[in-house]
């Protein structure tokens, strides 16, 4: 794996300054039932990393003590964690909105046949990645069957009522490009996802949110591994919006690892950079309950690019 940190840190990014609390991302525990290329926590089945229970109690107390009115649990395959719905009926209870970054295929898997049942009694919101809706692209980045299985765990939500007018229940698609290549526009693909998703397999969803491909973890090993980082960093450098800045998603969100440690994002959490409240690397949530970050100064590197080229990338999608 090479470290593509050193190949970011030296950067002409503008600085940014944090905006009040709105969501707080949780990364439950890097394993995960896939392992898929342009994974930027370069999760997998053999990976260990999983968020205790106490560190999931961190988390409720820091929710109470914020008022942040969103958690976005991710991983990994954040289902396989075992205090994963033990941490959605809780954060529910406390009047928070609940999001849910699944991959899918983790419906299938054993033990989690009830999985959209209990998502669905929990009105949580699930942003779903499914990278094409075509299968050759599919598997492709993430493996043999993984297509199928998306299928199938897409046509299980929707029997629950995901996606379907009138329920309530939000059923999100997350795009990613196949190689180093910017998305092309969310809204036209979406058209596209949405034709050919039903009329094949009569799956309906709400929206779809596509997302530039980070040039950090296994999917920046694999530029640097194939001579393409620089050429993909002149990319993103090239299609960089100003405009972009006000709304980039570590403005109103802070990202907490598996261990509880806090970061400016999900993307920094990976590369292991600053912390949002200027401490240093040894800040976990448990020290932040009585902080208020807003106007803090946000941890930049070349890897921000990502989020501002072309329509802009974020959690929800283009900017």
């Amino acid at each position: 794996m090479h470290a593509t940190l050193p190949l970011l840190k030296n950067t002409d990014f503008p600085p940014l300054r944090r905006g009040a609390l709105e969501t707080v991302q949780v990364n439950m525990g890097y394993r995960c039932n896939q392992s898929c290329l342009h994974c930027h926590v370069n999760a997998g089945p053999a990976r260990t990393e999983v968020m205790a229970r106490e560190t999931v109690d961190e988390v409720l107390a820091y929710l109470q003590a914020s008022g942040a009115a969103n958690l976005d649990i991710t991983g990994g395959a954040p289902e396989l964690n075992p205090h994963f719905r033990y941490l959605v009926e809780r954060a529910g209870a406390l009047g928070v909105h609940v999001m849910d970054r699944c991959n899918l295929t983790v419906l299938n898997e054993p033990g989690q046949q009830d999985l959209a049942e209990f998502l669905a009694s929990r009105r949580v919101e699930v942003v779903a990645s499914l990278p094409c809706y075509l299968p050759d692209n599919v598997d492709g980045q993430r493996g043999a069957g993984v297509y199928d299985g998306s299928m199938r765990a897409l046509r299980r939500l929707n029997a629950q009522g995901y996606g379907r007018p009138g329920s309530g229940l939000v059923l999100n698609l997350v795009y990613n490009p196949v190689g180093p290549d910017l998305p092309p526009p969310q809204a036209s693909l979406e058209a596209d996802y949405r034709h050919h998703l039903h009329a094949r397999y009569g799956i309906e969803f709400n929206h779809l949110f596509t997302l530039t491909n980070m040039p950090i973890q296994r999917f920046g090993s694999t530029l640097v591994s194939k001579g393409q980082f620089n050429t993909y960093m002149e990319r993103l450098r090239t299609a960089y919006c100003p405009d972009n800045l006000q709304r980039v998603m570590c403005r109103t969100l802070i990202s907490v690892d598996w261990q509880g440690r806090v970061y400016d994002c999900d993307f920094n959490q990976m590369l292991g950079l600053a912390k949002p409240s200027g401490r240093g690397d040894g800040v976990r949530l448990r020290d932040l309950m009585d902080t208020d970050l807003t106007g803090h100064p946000i941890a930049v590197a070349d890897h921000c690019y990502g989020c501002t080229a072309g329509q802009g990338s974020s959690c929800g999608g283009a900017l």
